[in-house]
């Protein structure tokens, strides 16, 4: 940097006024490379920046996308997170009026004024970790919502400025007993926590805006585009007027104090019409930005998509001083060729994670995918949900992902065997790459926690993918006997459960008889280093609870799994005593002959197809006539009573099993739901508070 340093200062007093007229004067811009850093004092325009501050090199490799250096170490400055916080959610009737009320509520001067338009608002309904924040914070059917926060640090400034809010509210005719066009107003978040569930609802913006289940997505090419915030409403209103003519939808979300929206044209990239579509929208898009003095990158930078664009969105000079700041920094061409400078066209379909024949193949899946689109029944689309994002790589909160969190291995995550999957199905892996060696290590750790289906921001449910290798890994190589004495555990259980002691005996002595644990640990797969799970001496019997109703309280069926029954019978026995208390009626119904219902989740694990519907249709034609009729079915064993609301209705396909699905509950989600009145020992209260 010290070599350059005297050729660039004279860059910056040479082309000074150019560069100074060049830039948009938004808060919000990222476009080109910073040579308005190579200014005295430029940089006091920008956020954080003040007269004074001469020039500072390192200005000019922020934003630069790696195409000009990289980094051994970087020095940072912090700011403290504000401690105390209260949140107001502005609800609009229209998307214009939210947009034009934007430059009037940052007058009140919030830390930030975040934009959730009513497809973002819908898609978090039906993803189940968002759906209770929406539940919470929405109140009717807004067009849009404006989060706007204050962040000061006396609380009681915090208060004064929400009810500040109210009445901006009020003033700009916005109420909730007025007329539809002018219906609105202003939830509180003034809870901590309710604050912190909105942020993350907030933060997971894009990927909830990536959840619908169709081969058209929100394409990212301007979503970042700055405005004034003054223009703001003008500006995506005429943005609004070239998707319809290109007859596309767009999703907006994010920064409306700093009119920086995030927009993204809903296209499939899939075909080359949606390729066509993005570069005819482009162009209008930028040249409207341009119009309004705005910036085309306002935050994430130009790479491939943005950077053709760099020569008429800044003019003729400052396009060859990027040029010549590229050459000085980085004369081969190393770093990151192709962004900034020197761009390809932002429709060359070779790019595309989808490129031109792109194809996946078909096959007959073993489960329901209709909700999602492409081939095999839309099993291809389920895959193809999975966009990147990473949040099953998060090490802290929540459970997604166990098996990366133990390994830390790419494979090991959900994305890692989501991009497997796409891959082999893509033929990109080699043929039968499905049912591989490989394939079945990629998805070996996944332990079918069903995480990822609440926890993956776009519903990425593994577990239930898992079934499908298994599945067409059996269907080709057969089942070995690991896999038999797993998925058949509900068949031989009450048999070695009554010879609970010869069968404990048994699987104790094996593991340390010379020659016999080997054999036995290479005949079945099970290693001698860890005990099985012991069968109880007293299984849980089904004369221990009623097979129907006595009508002494609210009735509710208790799902007895065959894990449950046959190893700890007293979480079932515990539960029972806990729901009588709780002025349930329990009971369970009992098959007239023969063992007990399954739901048939061990068959599945092993790619046991049919005996899992055998025993899954068996399950359910027992439960429908009391889920019909209201009668809630609550279960111990989260993976069975999962299998119940997922895979048996994707297993049979029919109303009966939806039925069902919809009235299981864990026995946690009962007790929450309910919240009965439960009489609590002294010495447990005294231990709880």
């Amino acid at each position: 940097m010290k070599e350059l340093q005297p050729r660039l200062l004279a860059m910056g007093k040479t082309y000074g006024a150019d560069i100074l007229d060049g830039f948009p004067k938004v808060l919000r811009r990222v476009g080109g490379y910073n040579v308005d850093a190579l200014m005295p004092d430029a940089m006091a325009m920008r956020p954080g920046g003040a007269a004074g501050d001469g020039i500072n090199l390192s200005h000019l490799l922020v934003g630069s996308e790696g195409t000009l250096a990289y980094s051994t170490a970087i020095e940072l400055k912090l700011w403290p997170l504000p401690a105390k916080k209260i949140m107001g959610i502005c609800h609009f009737p229209t998307f214009y009026k939210a947009m034009d009320a934007a430059q009037h509520l940052v007058t009140l001067d919030p830390v930030a004024v975040e934009l959730v338009d009513d497809t973002m608002i819908e898609l978090a309904r039906s993803i189940p970790i968002f759906q209770p924040t929406v539940e919470e914070a929405v109140r009717g059917n807004p067009a849009a919502l404006l989060l706007v926060e204050f962040a000061e640090e006396d609380m009681a400034e915090n208060e004064r400025r929400l009810r500040q809010l109210h009445e901006m509210m009020g003033d700009l005719g916005f109420g909730w007993d007025k007329g539809a066009a002018w219906r609105g107003g202003v939830v509180d978040a003034i809870d901590p926590g309710m604050q912190g569930r909105i942020a993350e609802w907030r933060k997971s913006g894009l990927n909830i805006m990536m959840s619908e289940k169709s081969e058209a997505k929100p394409v990212s090419f301007l979503e970042d585009c700055a405005v004034e915030l003054k223009d703001l409403a003008e500006y995506t209103d005429k943005l609004t007027a070239i998707f319809d003519r290109n007859g596309v939808k767009g999703t907006w979300y994010a920064h409306a104090s700093v009119g920086c929206l995030h927009v993204r044209p809903v296209l499939n990239m899939k075909q080359a019409c949606g390729a066509e579509t993005m570069r005819a929208i482009a162009e209008e898009a930028f040249e409207l930005v341009r119009s309004f003095g705005g910036s085309h990158s306002g935050e994430h930078g130009d790479g491939i998509v943005r950077s053709e664009f760099n020569d008429r969105m800044f003019g003729p000079v400052l396009p060859h001083l990027f040029r010549q700041v590229k050459a000085m920094f980085d004369p081969q061409g190393m770093f990151n060729p192709g962004k900034i400078t020197d761009a390809p066209k932002m429709d060359d379909r070779e790019l595309f994670r989808f490129a031109p024949g792109y194809e996946a193949e078909d096959f007959d899946s073993v489960l329901d995918w209709a909700a999602w689109p492409g081939a095999a029944g839309g099993f291809q689309g389920a895959v193809e949900m999975c966009n990147n994002n990473g949040a099953c790589r998060k090490l802290t909160g929540g459970v997604m992902c166990p098996s990366y969190r133990a390994t830390r291995n790419e494979r090991d995550a959900v994305r890692g065997r989501a991009n497997s999957l796409r891959l082999a199905m893509s033929g990109q892996l080699g043929p039968d790459a499905m049912a591989s060696d490989a394939m079945a290590e990629t998805m070996k750790l996944c332990v079918s926690c069903k995480a990822c289906k609440r926890e993956c921001p776009v519903g990425v449910d593994m577990a239930r993918m898992k079934v499908e290798v298994t599945a067409a890994r059996a269907a080709k190589h057969g089942i070995p006997l690991h896999d038999r004495l797993i998925g058949n555990l509900p068949a031989y259980a009450p048999l070695a459960s009554g010879l609970s002691g010869l069968s404990n005996l048994v699987q104790s002595v094996w593991r340390h008889v010379p020659g016999l644990a080997s054999l036995v640990s290479r005949l079945t797969g099970f290693t001698t280093k860890r005990s099985l799970p012991k069968w109880h001496s007293n299984a849980f019997r089904n004369g221990e609870i009623g097979s129907a109703p006595t009508g002494a309280g609210t009735p509710v069926v208790l799902f007895a799994d065959t894990f449950n029954r046959y190893f700890e019978p007293e979480n079932l026995r515990a539960a029972i005593r806990v729901l009588r208390a709780a002025g349930y009626d329990v009971f369970a119904p009992t098959p007239a002959a023969g063992r007990p219902y399954c739901c048939g989740r061990t068959y599945l694990s092993a790619g046991m197809v049919d005996k899992a519907r055998a025993e899954a249709e068996r399950l359910v034609t027992a439960l429908y006539p009391l889920a019909r009729s209201g009668v809630r079915i609550v279960g111990l064993e989260p993976s069975c009573t999962l299998a119940l609301r997922d895979e048996v209705p994707a297993l049979l396909g029919t109303a009966q099993a939806e039925a069902v699905a919809e009235a299981t509950l864990t026995f946690a989600e009962l007790i929450e739901a309910d919240r009965p009145d439960l009489p609590v020992p002294a010495a447990a209260a005294r231990r709880r508070q």
